[in-house]
Order: structure tokens, then sequence, then C-alpha cells
């Protein structure tokens, strides 16, 4: 296992932040997308009810519109779920460098060495 350091973890938490982001914006499109396809297909359930389609055909077209809806509601939900997520990632990511920073800070201005082997307690007090 390698080492965490600050600047892994800093590194590390900035790409999850990154990645949970691109991932809510494509929930969140997909999301749309299927409203709109639910949309569609309830304007096709019209239509077909105007030309006085049979019963049993309209009613699967407006069951079919109804569950694509469903299907869309449930994709925004996780949507925002996933944009809560990711607003978390960025509370951690700013948590971890208010966090560390200083540490990172104190060991760049020392010139002693194998200070990576000094224990955090000793540099709290420092």
């Amino acid at each position: 296992m390698a080492e965490l350091t600050y600047k892994v973890l800093i590194r590390k938490t900035e790409a999850k932040e990154k990645a949970l982001a691109r991932n809510a914006e494509s929930v969140k499109k997909a999301a749309e997308d299927i409203k709109e396809l639910a949309d569609d297909t309830a304007s096709d359930a019209d239509a077909l009810g105007a030309r006085s389609v049979d019963r049993d055909s309209l009613a699967e077209c407006q069951e079919l519109a109804k569950t694509i809806r469903g299907v869309s509601d449930g994709a925004i939900t996780y949507a925002s779920k996933t944009a809560d997520t990711a607003k978390a990632a960025k509370a951690a990511g700013d948590q971890a460098r208010t966090t560390h920073a200083g540490f990172q800070e104190a060991f760049d201005r020392s010139d002693v060495t194998d200070l990576e082997n000094v224990s955090r307690d000793w540099l709290e007090q420092e």
C-alpha cells in the first residue's frame, strides 16, 4: 500500500470531487433525456387516441408513458442525491486542505532530513 501523504490525500480527494461532479451531471442529463422520452410517448398516446386506435393499444401506450415517467422521476431523484454526494466530496476535500495544510507547510519549511518519519504528535506540538 502506498504511503498516504498530504499531497496524495489532496490529489485523490480532488480526483474524487471531479469524478462525482461529472457523474452527477451525467445522471442529470440522462434523467432529462428520459423525461423527454416520457413526454414524447405521452404525445404519441394522445395522437393514437385522436386517430381512434383500439383502446388496448392506446392503454398500452399510456401505460408505457407512465412507466417511463416513473423511471424519469427515479433518475431525477438519483441525480439529486448524486449532486448531494458531489457536494459532500467537495466539503471533505475542503476539510482535508484546511486540516492538513499546516502540516504540509511545516514540512516544506523544515530543513530537517527524514521528516516523513517524524510522528504527527511532534509536528502538532511544533
